[in-house]
Parts: structure tokens; sequence; C-alpha cells
């Protein structure tokens, strides 16, 4: 039997600031995965043009054809395949995912919530290719991975942010949201390792 593994799950909306506190528990020694690199290799072996709503139908498809929580076991394994003890698991979209993730030990799901308006801002400041659709566009993909439309086994960012162990909010500035991951990271026992 392995170590135990402490692994810090991320869900929120896109732009919602995830990919920062991934990248601040990253400085902190954990090793990084993301459900959505599955779906990147997926969408590598078929070929073609790689975009969100492709990435979305993709995601959406491997759940219908492997179960809501396809995603987060492929992800549980490779982790529990590896030596590194202290992982971020970042890009978790639906409840089944989350239940497969809650498989591991010392699993904790942050919710990372943001506004809508703020979110909208930001992805149009990021200048990614993926942010510069009009604004009626960005606003549907975000209405389509909060799961509306959405069947249960597709994108369901709303009821994953609901299973969350601990929220926080990043409406404002990078220092406040290293302030409250700091927090969360102190109440778990993580804070200084």
């Amino acid at each position: 039997m392995g170590a135990r593994k402490l692994c810090i799950g991320l869900t929120g909306r896109m732009a919602s600031g995830k990919g920062e506190v991934a990248r601040m528990l990253r400085e902190r020694g954990f090793s990084y995965i993301s459900l959505s690199d599955i779906v990147r290799r997926e969408a590598a072996r078929e070929g073609g043009t790689v975009d969100r709503s492709r990435m979305q139908d993709i995601g959406n498809r491997l759940r219908a054809q492997g179960g809501a929580g396809v995603l987060g076991r492929r992800v549980r394994e490779e982790v529990a395949a590896a030596v590194e003890a202290r992982w971020v698991i970042d890009g978790i979209r639906n409840p089944a995912e989350v239940l497969e993730l809650r498989r591991i030990d010392a699993f904790i799901l942050i919710g990372v919530e943001c506004s809508v308006p703020t979110i909208l801002a930001r992805m149009k400041a990021r200048g990614r290719a993926s942010d510069a659709g009009a604004e009626r566009e960005l606003r549907a993909a975000l209405d389509r991975e909060w799961g509306l439309g959405e069947p249960a086994n597709g994108q369901q960012v709303g009821p994953a942010l609901a299973l969350a162990d601990f929220s926080i909010d990043n409406n404002g500035t990078l220092a406040g949201l290293r302030d409250r991951l700091d927090a969360v990271l102190e109440k778990i026992g993580a804070g200084h390792e």
C-alpha cells in the first residue's frame, strides 16, 4: 500500500481563477494534473482543430461512453500510480468526477468562485484565442459549463461547486486570492510543507 496522498481538487467556472490557484499550489510543491489533460489527449488522438466547444463535446462523449465519473477515475488512477504525494487536480466539472476523486483518502475540493461580469472582463483581458468570442458566445459557453442545457453526464460545474469542501472568492486581487488559499491550507494542515 502506497503513502497517503493529499489531493486538492479545483472546480469553478472558466476564468474564475482555478489556474492561478493551481499555480500557487505548484509553487508549494504540489504536482499538477487536470481532467482536461485526458480530454486533450483524446482530441490529439482524433486530430483536427481543438477549441473550447470541441473540448466540451469530447469530454461529454467520454462521460457518455465511460460514465459521468470517467475523467475523475482516470485521473485518480494516474495519481495512485505516481510517486508524488501532493497533487492539485484541476478541471473538475461534474459531481460524478468529485465522487470518483473522493475515493482518494485525502481529497479536498476547493471551489473557486467569481462573478460572471468579472469573469467576462478577465476573459477579454487575458487575450486567449479561446476567449476571443463575442460576449454572447462567452456567456453561452459559461452557461453550458455551468450545466444549463447539459445532460447529467455533461458539464455540471454548478452542481460540482455545491460539493466543495471550501470555497474561495476570487473577485479581488491575486494577493487576496493567495491569502484565502493560505487560510484553507492552514485549515487542512497543509500550510507549511
